[in-house]
């Protein structure tokens, strides 16, 4: 059984980073917001979600090639999570994400959103992909 507390699902991008939680007991994964990855207060920012929402892990999408090859994008989101654990002692997962970016353009599609106006929507919808993906990890 995984153990209690909230977990928080980052979506690296260049630009944008998505941004998800779930409830305590780790049943139900929502969006949270979207933070600008060239921010220069972007670990304060990310400090203040540590604060309020007290994670006992991290979920970091690892945007690896569909050959399961590891990518550019790949090696930035590992920057990016090694800069989270030098800055807190919180448990970081890295999430093979490699369809979560489609599947929630598709689903944001279905429900009849225009993914050119929807970006941040979709850097969202995937960190939840991304949280779900590691909390069906942590259940099997």
């Amino acid at each position: 059984m995984a153990r209690l507390g909230r977990r928080i699902a980052f979506d690296y991008g260049d630009v944008r980073i998505g941004v998800a939680i779930c409830d305590p007991d780790g049943l139900l994964a929502t969006p949270l917001e979207v933070l600008q990855s060239k921010d220069p207060n972007l670990l304060v920012k990310i400090n203040e979600l540590v604060q309020e929402y007290e994670p006992v892990k991290f979920y970091v999408g690892e945007p690896k090639q569909l050959s399961g090859a590891d990518s550019l994008s790949a090696e930035k989101a590992l920057k990016f999570a090694e800069s989270l654990s030098a800055k807190f002692d919180i448990e970081i997962s890295m999430v093979d994400e490699r369809l979560s970016t489609v599947s929630a353009s598709r689903q944001l599609r279905d429900a009849g959103i225009d993914a050119k106006n929807a970006k941040t929507l979709i850097d969202c919808a995937a960190a939840v992909a991304i949280l779900e993906q590691g909390l069906a990890l942590e259940k099997r």
